[in-house]
C-alpha cells in the first residue's frame, strides 16, 4: 500500500519542506506554487530561463522574505552549483510542454527532457529531496498530430512527446535504481488567473477575444471537450502527490468536461462582451484527448478539485479585468503553431 500523503495544502499552517526549488517557476502553475508554498512558510528559490515564463509573474514576490529569482536554464551546464540549496523538494516544471505545444522549438524541448530533469534530479539527489517531476498528458491513438506513443521519432510534434516520455522514464529509473523519492505528476488543462493567452483554444485566449471586441472562435462544431481544472486545485494536487512517496505517475484533471462552445459562451456571458462566438475550422487539434484518471489522486492522496468550471472561469475573468496592464489587441488570430500547454 502507497503511504498516505499527510498533508493538506491548503489546512495546515505550514509546509513540510522548508526549502523548495521550483524550476520553470515563473510560468503560470509555478508562479502559483511559489506563491503558495511561501504563504505557508517555505522559502523558495524559482528558477526560470524566461523562454516562455515571464518575470512579471513573480514579481509580487519580490522582496518577500524567503524568496530568490534566478534567470537560468536548468538545461545549462554548471546550472547545478548556482542551486546550492538545501533542498527539501524539488518542483520540476521546466520541461518540456505536451507533444501539441511548440514543434518549432524541438532542441529546447529535447534538452529541458533530458538535461534539464537530469539537472533537477541530481540536485534532489544531493540533498536527499523529495523530486516531482510536472508531466503531461500521455500520447495515444488519439492524441493530437502525430503524438501517438506508436508513432516515429520523426514529426512536427515528436521532440515534445519524446521528451515527455525520456522526462519520465529518467524519473521512474532513478527511483528504481538509485532509490531516489521521485515522483511524476500529469497535469491535464489547467486554467486560472495569470495563465498565457496566447494558446489558440485556451480559456484566457477566448477571454481575451471577449474583452477586445474580437470574435470568440472554437474549432469545428464546438463538441470538443476539456477536463478543466482550476488552478488552486492544480496545486492542491501537485502539493499533496509531492508530500507522498509516490512513483507512479498521478493524474491531476478535471473531474467536469465542458466543450468548447460552453467554455465560450460563458466566457461572451461573463465578459458581458458583444462578440460573436464563430466556428473555425478543425486544424486537428480537437479530436479526442487522453482523459485524466483521478482515481488514484483521489484515494490515495486524498486529492478533490473544490472549484467548478463555472465558478472557475468567473474568477479568470475577474482577474483579467482587475489586471493592471492593458488588455492588448491582437493584429492576428491565434494559429495552430502558438498552441501552448495550458499550464505553462
Amino acid at each position: 500500500m502507497m503511504p498516505m500523503a499527510a498533508f493538506s495544502p491548503r489546512g495546515e499552517p505550514r509546509t513540510p519542506w522548508d526549502r523548495v526549488l521550483v524550476t520553470g517557476g515563473a510560468g503560470f502553475l509555478g508562479s502559483h506554487l511559489c506563491t503558495r508554498l511561501l504563504d505557508a512558510g517555505a522559502e523558495v528559490d524559482c528558477l526560470d530561463n524566461l523562454s516562455t515564463g515571464r518575470a512579471e509573474k513573480v514579481a509580487h514576490l519580490a522582496g518577500r522574505p524567503g524568496f530568490r529569482f534566478l534567470e537560468r536554464d536548468i538545461s545549462a551546464p554548471g546550472c547545478a552549483d548556482a542551486l546550492t540549496g538545501p533542498y527539501d523538494l524539488v518542483l520540476h516544471l521546466a520541461g518540456p510542454a505536451s507533444p501539441a505545444a511548440r514543434p518549432y522549438r524541438p532542441v529546447e524541448a529535447l534538452d529541458a527532457g533530458s538535461l534539464g530533469t537530469r539537472t533537477a534530479l541530481s540536485v534532489a539527489g544531493r540533498d536527499g529531496a523529495r523530486f516531482l517531476l510536472a508531466s503531461s498528458p500521455p500520447g495515444g491513438p488519439d492524441a493530437p498530430g502525430d503524438a501517438a506513443d506508436d508513432a516515429g521519432p520523426v514529426g512536427p510534434h515528436r521532440a515534445c512527446a519524446e521528451a515527455v516520455r525520456f522526462a519520465e522514464a529518467l524519473v521512474a529509473a532513478h527511483a528504481g535504481a538509485h532509490g531516489s523519492n521521485a515522483g511524476i505528476v500529469r497535469l491535464f488543462d489547467g486554467y486560472g488567473p495569470g495563465m498565457r493567452a496566447d494558446g489558440a483554444g485556451t480559456p484566457a485566449a477566448l477571454i481575451e477575444a471577449a474583452l477586445t471586441g474580437r470574435p470568440v472562435t472554437v474549432p469545428g462544431d464546438g463538441s470538443g471537450t476539456h477536463p478543466l481544472c482550476y488552478v488552486d486545485d492544480m496545486v492542491d494536487g501537485v502539493l499533496l502527490v509531492a508530500a507522498g512517496r509516490s512513483v507512479r505517475p498521478v493524474d491531476i484533471g478535471g473531474d467536469e468536461e465542458p466543450t468548447a462552445a460552453e467554455i465560450a459562451r460563458l466566457v461572451i456571458e461573463l465578459t458581458g462582451s458583444r462578440s460573436p462566438l464563430a466556428f473555425v475550422e478543425d486544424a486537428g487539434d480537437e479530436r479526442p484527448r487522453p482523459r485524466p484518471v483521478t482515481g488514484f489522486a483521489r484515494e490515495i492522496f486524498g486529492w478533490l478539485p473544490r472549484v467548478t468550471w463555472q465558478d472557475g472561469l468567473e474568477r479568470t475573468v475577474a482577474a483579467f479585468r482587475d489586471r493592471p496592464d492593458p488588455v492588448p489587441t491582437a493584429t492576428r488570430e491565434p494559429t495552430e503553431e502558438r498552441m501552448g500547454e495550458w499550464w505553462a
